[in-house]
């Protein structure tokens, strides 16, 4: 039966309270760690760089899911490799030679992935979508927490299944932005297999038990 992950996502958690934090999502039924690395140019905001990284890999049980919202990623894949990270998703906006960055995270001995913004046709992923382990569709804006999911992201779900199916990828569809608990299971019933969660998991008053409420609503619609 197909697995859904869910991969809370860190930037949305205390950051006085970070290894707090990371100590909960080793102890819930979350997948993954997902961490958003911005550089304030990519998009309109700055978060946190390698040492921050290499802080939560100490700490982390769950495979680290690093999200590379930045200009010229591919001048650091190894520093990325070095601070614990398990996939490195890297934008196709920002990545004008994405076949040579692709490869060049695998042979790191990384997981590569492709993030697209909402505005960017899933055509574009034609030509790599064999060589990718997960296409990250940007359900909002990159940049910021907490903005209000777009609807259109589930049709484009279901045409990037289709490109998936056609090409005989193995790539799973990560959904980042806007995740809730009234849009997970329509999202995994387009296709998605991760699912990023960050106000719905921090927000939360029991955030162990938003990760497992996101787990049932999207097993359920397995089963269904």
């Amino acid at each position: 039966m197909k697995k859904i992950l869910i991969a809370p996502s860190i930037l949305s958690a205390d950051f006085g309270k970070v290894y707090e934090s990371i100590e909960l999502i080793n102890k819930s039924d979350a997948d993954w760690i997902h961490c958003d690395v911005m550089d304030g140019r990519f998009v309109p905001n700055i978060t946190f760089g390698f040492p921050v990284l290499a802080a939560v890999k100490r700490v982390a049980k769950k495979p680290l899911d690093v999200h590379l919202m930045i200009v010229e990623p591919e001048n650091y894949l190894n520093d990325f490799k070095k601070a614990g990270a398990d996939t490195l998703t890297v934008h196709l906006e920002a990545s004008p030679h994405l076949h040579r960055t692709i490869h060049a995270i695998r042979d790191l001995g990384m997981s590569p992935g492709v993030a697209i913004n909402p505005h960017t046709s899933i055509d574009l992923l034609y030509e790599i979508i064999g060589d990718i382990d997960l296409v990250c569709l940007m359900s909002v804006n990159p940049g910021f927490g907490g903005q209000k999911f777009i609807e259109n992201t589930y049709s484009k779900i279901e045409r990037l299944k289709n490109l998936i199916i056609s090409k005989n990828s193995q790539a799973k569809i990560e959904i980042d932005g806007g995740v809730d608990f009234n849009n997970a299971a329509k999202l995994v019933a387009a296709g998605a297999d991760v699912l990023v969660a960050g106000n719905t998991v921090f927000g939360a008053n029991n955030p162990t038990e938003a990760i497992l409420k996101l787990k049932n609503l999207t097993a359920n619609t397995i089963l269904n």
